[in-house]
């Protein structure tokens, strides 16, 4: 009974079926993310435009008067939580937390380092 139970879920239509259900459905969403840690002065922003574009992500990334990084990404969720791991891979930046949330979808046509005024 058992075996008959894991070949219906795992058949190959089953997984081809629940492939295609999430790829249509592309859960494209907005996270806001607040870095602390040394990642002011380090190239942190830099790299984290640089993961982002290889992960085709769109937002922006900007230093605080706090001291900590502040960014806005806007892809798929699945890309998105590799990006937010990915940043601690960042050379000469200590990241120490990442505050990240969900926040109301925005459409960016790049990834850009906005600048300090």
């Amino acid at each position: 009974m058992l075996i008959y139970f894991l070949k219906v879920m795992f058949s190959d239509a089953a997984n081809d079926n629940n492939i295609q259900e999430i790829q249509e459905k592309g859960e494209i969403k907005t996270i806001e993310a607040y870095v602390s840690g040394q990642v002011q002065g380090v190239g942190f922003r830099a790299c984290a435009r640089k993961i982002a574009l290889g992960l085709s992500l769109t937002g922006e990334v900007m230093n605080l008067d706090d001291g900590r990084v502040y960014l806005v990404a806007t892809g798929e969720n699945v890309i998105l939580e590799k990006f937010i791991s990915s940043l601690y891979e960042c050379p000469r930046a200590y990241l120490r937390e990442i505050s990240c949330n969900e926040i109301t979808k925005k459409e960016f046509s790049d990834f850009t380092i906005l600048r300090n005024i």
